[in-house]
Formats: structure tokens, C-alpha cells, sequence
């Protein structure tokens, strides 16, 4: 049997890590059930667009992706196919350290031209999310069928991302599950096989769709907020960290690929699509986890937010003021010593009107 493209070329590797040492010398969840398990953590990474400019917010510069590249390559890291991931982190499974997921949302033609070649020259693997109805409609922008079987036959893992590409978490539920349906029809035509994972549009979801996502039959699904994941975490709401030109150096690369998470429980609210505005936010921190002292969070909009500490664990967080309609994040980390920090990210959904 063929062995897997990202399991192969060693030698390839080693040239990359070569790589990594000169561009460093050039300078170049919703909520948790219960505390991470010591040695099942990881960080999910995930891009949109390469080396195309005209959209800065989800296009990654080809020399920060490759910069990105060579450093993943350079030891300090092992990534991991997104399935074998998943799977480690429903079983409580120990991952390597510094385990690393990475995923690709939407399908856009830079896909093919810029990022496989050079994901097959590092030997590393990667999950790409489809909404089918932009890959059906034929636009110029987006990979075609025969591409996406060409991934999928080398090893890449394909995952649903829709079909529409809408903001399913306003939809209503009978709309939402038909679209999650057509999506995974056309995934079986094409690739003949229908994905296991699920990636929200938009990273927008709320608890009806969450719900929804997991009656499916996924295996697990992600969203937009950045954060680490680790184990007894809810694994319908997995958090990632996007990567763009603004938030794509290598500074940030380091810090978000270095994270831990926060492991924390009886979060609230437990629907990120809000009613009251500001949401009550608070949540407790699971053992293991001290210091709690220094934890900060910020608001998106409104820089650093009030945390209140109650009791020995519990930490609630007060923003100045209602969040606007659409997208919003918290973002709480705090350190986790020998340079390391620990993040727990939670996207909200304020409806509109």
C-alpha cells in the first residue's frame, strides 16, 4: 500500500527546516464539559486564500505561508492529520507536544496553485472544507471537482462547509439541515465518500445549529474563535485561529501555534447567539489550571474587559457595553509559563435588527 504524501519525503523536511532557520535569521469552544487531559491539547490553524491580494482580510502573503511552512517543519511541532486529532481528543487520547491541526475553508483556486504544491513539499497534512454550491457554479475563484478528487485521492482530508455558504445560524432549522444535506450529497457524488467533519460558514453558530451539526453524524465541527482545544472540550465547537495578512508574521504564528487552552466548564451563556445584550459571559476554570489571577480577557470593540473572580475558580467577565449586530469575541488567556500561553476564545452572534 501506498503511504500517505505527508508521511513521505523526509529529506524534503529537513531542507525545509533548513528553510525556517534562514527566515528566522532574516526576521523573516463553546464550552468545556470538564478540564483538558494532561497531553491532549492542540491548536487548529486555518486559511482561506493564498497570495491574493485584493482580499487582505482572508488572504495569507505567500512569503508569510511559506515562512509559515518552514517553521512547522523546523521540530518544534508535529502536525497531524485533523481526523487522527478529533479521534485523540474524543478518546482523552495524549498528543504529541505542540500538536498542530491545519485546515483550509471555502476551496479558492489559490488552493490548488499555491498551497498544495508547497504542502506537498513539506509533507504536511491539511483539511480542506467545500461549499459545494460555489464549486458546482464553476466561478473562476474556486477549485473545480476533478481538483478537489485530486486532493482527496493523494490523502487530503475534504470536509463539509456547506453549500450555500450562508449564515446558517439564523437559519431555521428545517432551512439549515437541508443545506448541510445537499452539501454532503454532492461531496458523496463527486469524492464518493460523504465528510466526517463540518466547518460552520462564517464560524457562526448557535445552539440549535450546533445541535443540528451533531445529529448529522459529523464528527466533530469548527468554528472561527481563536483558542487552543483540548480534551472534555466540546468537540461541535472547536475553536481555531485564522490566519491573514494582518494576524499571519511570525510573531503571532509562534504565539498561537505554542498555545495551551484554558480548560474551563458551566460556561455562560451556553448559546453563543445572543438574547441579553451584553451576555452575562463567565465560566469555571478546571483543576490543574492556578494563578487565575492573571487571566485577561478583551472584548472585540472594546479593549480589555473587567474580570471578576469568584470563589476559588469561577471568573466572570464584564464588558463595557452591548455588543453591535453580527460577529463578536472574547478573548481570555493567560500564561502558562516557560513562554507559553493558555487562550480561550468564544465567539458571539448578536442577531440583526
Amino acid at each position: 500500500m501506498t503511504r500517505p504524501w505527508f508521511r513521505m519525503r523526509p529529506r524534503r523536511l529537513a531542507r525545509l527546516a533548513l528553510i525556517a532557520a534562514a527566515l528566522v535569521g532574516a526576521g523573516v469552544a463553546l464550552a468545556w464539559s470538564g478540564p483538558a487531559i494532561a497531553g491532549s491539547t492542540a491548536v487548529f490553524i486555518m486559511y482561506h486564500r493564498f497570495g491574493d491580494e485584493r482580499y487582505p482580510a482572508t488572504n495569507i502573503a505567500i512569503e508569510q505561508f511559506e515562512a509559515h511552512l518552514a517553521e512547522l517543519a523546523s521540530g518544534g511541532y508535529v502536525v497531524l492529520p485533523v481526523p487522527e486529532i478529533v479521534a485523540a481528543l474524543k478518546a482523552g487520547r495524549d498528543l504529541p507536544e505542540r500538536t498542530v491541526g491545519i485546515t483550509i475553508d471555502d476551496a479558492y483556486a489559490s488552493v490548488y496553485r499555491i498551497a498544495w504544491p508547497r504542502f506537498k513539499a513539506a509533507g504536511l497534512p491539511f483539511t480542506l472544507f467545500v461549499s459545494t454550491d460555489a464549486v458546482d457554479g464553476g466561478f473562476k475563484d474556486m477549485m473545480t471537482w476533478a481538483q478537489i478528487r485530486e486532493l482527496a485521492d493523494a490523502g487530503v482530508t475534504i470536509g463539509n462547509h456547506s453549500a450555500a455558504h450562508g449564515h446558517m445560524a439564523y437559519m431555521k432549522p428545517d432551512e439549515a439541515a437541508a443545506d448541510i444535506a445537499r452539501a454532503t450529497r454532492r461531496l458523496d457524488e463527486e469524492l464518493g465518500r460523504a465528510p466526517r467533519l463540518f466547518a460552520y460558514p462564517y464560524g457562526e453558530y448557535g445552539r440549535s445549529l450546533r445541535d443540528l451539526v451533531a445529529a448529522s453524524g459529523f464528527d466533530a465541527a469548527f468554528g472561527q474563535q481563536s483558542g487552543a482545544t483540548g480534551a472534555g472540550g466540546d468537540v461541535y465547537a472547536e475553536p481555531r485561529f485564522p490566519l491573514n495578512e494582518t494576524y499571519g508574521d511570525m510573531k503571532r504564528f509562534r504565539l498561537v501555534v505554542d498555545t495551551l487552552p484554558i480548560p474551563v466548564g458551566d460556561v455562560t451563556p451556553s448559546d453563543p447567539l445572543l438574547g441579553p445584550n451584553p451576555p452575562p459571559f463567565g465560566f469555571t476554570v478546571g483543576p490543574g489550571v492556578d494563578n487565575l489571577e492573571q487571566i485577561n480577557c478583551f472584548a472585540s470593540g472594546q479593549g480589555r474587559a473587567r474580570v471578576e473572580r469568584l470563589g476559588a475558580r469561577r471568573i466572570e467577565v464584564r464588558v463595557s457595553g452591548p455588543f453591535p449586530p453580527g460577529r463578536t469575541r472574547i478573548n481570555c488567556t493567560m500564561p502558562a509559563g516557560n513562554g507559553r500561553w493558555r487562550w480561550f476564545g468564544t465567539q458571539f452572534l448578536v442577531p440583526p435588527g
